[in-house]
Parts: structure tokens; sequence; C-alpha cells
């Protein structure tokens, strides 16, 4: 395998070095469905390149940032679209949506960041955003015909549209299934870059065979969790005495992944690539050093089956503090 460029590649804990990190394995929509799945089964993930119309999805990042470019969040003499941060802005003034703030998911940043949370939380309830992309039907009817569900797919109402200023903190590492402990754990989720995304440019990270691993801590937390006294309710929250206050498994991923003797598998990303992941694989992101100060924008979108128990809570939109 081709080494990746580590120029700027850096988490939480320090720069990756060639040897932390191998490349997503990519896949596209064309490819016959069983060997689909076998890849999504043995990696945990499928990388689909080009899933939904490029147009489409720069369309959206378009709508985005006109709506919180009153904020001062863009250069001047830029376009909205290339979504290029105010060099003469602090970056204080533009927290992420859903990156972590304590408590789970409070209201990130002060006072100085209440117009520009206040646009972003906005976005989330937009028909363009709610329905016309998150609803995309190049991707639904992929996962629906993709996991076999059919007339039972069922997309989740509850998404996190979340920027990633340059040089602000990452997501830590974490797996799904954390945040969706009242349904079985085969819910899908779709992470969705809205716009182009360098390899160093904030985009997410997946732990190699992190599956597993997710699936083992998953386990040990079951077990610690009724050691510990915990009733069946507390046990379901991923916010209790056995995780972090924001439900991450960590906040260091170089130390996570050589504890667990991993790499993590990095990509850049072009407007309308999706990937799908599993319920415990294990992801992070990388703190965005684009080159040219572009903001990151990207969606997590989950698909699970009607047939089957799911977690309701998911089914409202997002706010802060809903405790999910």
């Amino acid at each position: 395998m081709v080494g990746v460029a580590v120029d700027k590649l850096a988490v939480n804990d320090g720069p990756l070095q060639s040897e932390d990190v191998a490349y997503l394995r990519p896949s596209y929509p064309n490819m016959p469905l069983d060997e689909l799945r076998k890849r999504y089964d043995e990696d945990g993930y499928l990388f689909l390149k080009q899933l939904i119309p490029r147009e489409d999805v720069l369309k959206t990042r378009e709508r985005y940032f006109n709506l919180v470019a009153p904020t001062g969040v863009l250069e001047e003499g830029t376009h909205p679209v290339q979504g290029i941060f105010n060099s003469k802005r602090s970056t204080d003034d533009f927290p992420g949506i859903g990156a972590g703030a304590v408590g789970g998911n409070g209201r990130p940043g002060g006072d100085s960041a209440k117009q520009f949370v206040d646009l972003a939380l906005k976005a989330h309830y937009k028909d363009w955003y709610a329905e016309e992309f998150c609803r995309h039907p190049a991707l639904e009817s992929f996962v629906a015909k993709f996991t076999g569900w059919g007339k039972n797919t069922l997309p989740v109402r509850r998404t996190l549209l979340r920027n990633n200023i340059p040089n602000t903190k990452p997501i830590g590492v974490h797996y799904d299934q954390i945040f969706l402990r009242y349904g079985e754990p085969t819910a899908v989720t779709a992470w969705v870059p809205i716009g182009d995304v360098k390899v160093n440019g904030g985009g997410l990270i997946y732990l190699e065979n992190g599956d597993s691993v997710g699936r083992e801590t998953e386990d040990e937390f079951t077990r610690k969790a009724q050691e510990s006294g915990l009733t069946e309710e507390e046990a379901r929250s991923g916010f209790n005495q056995n995780m972090m206050s924001t439900g991450m498994l960590s906040e260091y991923p170089k130390e996570f992944a050589k504890e667990h003797g991993r790499r993590w598998l990095v990509s850049a990303y072009e407007a309308g690539d999706v990937v799908l992941h599993k319920a415990h694989a294990i992801h992070a992101s990388t703190i965005n050093h684009d080159p040219e100060n572009a903001i990151r924008l990207a969606t997590d979108l989950r698909f699970c089956d009607s047939s089957k128990p799911y977690d309701k809570r998911w089914m409202n939109f997002y706010e802060f503090g809903d405790g999910v």
C-alpha cells in the first residue's frame, strides 16, 4: 500500500505519523451487492465514492453557509460554497455543534457565539437540509437495497450537522451504539461530508478492524455496569459513571490506537462520497488543517429497520441538552 501523506495530519494528542495510518478502502455503488456487503462485514464500514450527485451536496453546502454568513464566519471576498473561514475572527465565536460539549450535547460557546450557534442549530430544521438532503433518494434507496430492509428502512430525524472550523477541537474516539442504546445494534450510520475534505482537513477516521474492538468494549461496559449496580435504565445511558461526560471512549486517538495495536484509516473525501458504518465501528476525526482554511461541514445520518426495536429518542429533531 502506498504510504499516506501525513503533512499536518493530527489528532488531539499529536501528529499522526506514516506508521500510524493507512487508507480507507474505497467502494463504488455499482459494485455487486454481495461484494459490498462482504466488505461492510469485514471492515465495519463501506466507503462509497460519489453516491450522491455532487451538485446536490454543494447546493446544500452553499445554503448552509449563506444561512450563517451574517455572523462573519466567512472570509470577505469568498463565495459561500467555498466555506473559507474568516482569518480575522476568533474560532471561539464559531463552535461546532455536537462536538463533545460537557454533559453530552449541551449548548457550545459563550455569548459571543450565540448568533452563530442559533443559526447552526436552525439549519437542522430547514427543508433544504432535513427533507431534501437528509432524505436524498440516492442515499435512502441505496441503504434500503444494501441492508435488505426495503420499505422498513427508517431514516431517523435526529441528525448532527457539524461544522469543523480550522484548528479547533476534533471529535473524540467513540462508536455510535453508545448513543443508540435503546435499540438493537443494527442501525447504519451514513457519514456524509458536505463538500470536499482534504486528507488533513478534519475528516472522519476509522480504527482499523475497529468494529470488533467496539463490540468488546460494549461487552466490558455491560459487565462494569452490572457490577457497579446500575439499573437497566442507567446502563442504557451513554453518560453515566462508566463513561466520559461526553460519551467518548477517549479524547486521545493516538494513544487509543496504540493500546489496541491498530492504525487509523484516513482519506480525502469528495462531495458526493458517503461512509456507511456499523454501530460498533470506532471512529474519531482529525484536526482541520486545511491549507486554504476551508471549514469542514458534514452530517451524521442514521437508518434503522423499523420492524425491529430502535431508539425512538432519535425520532425528534436535534436539540441542545436532549440527553441523547
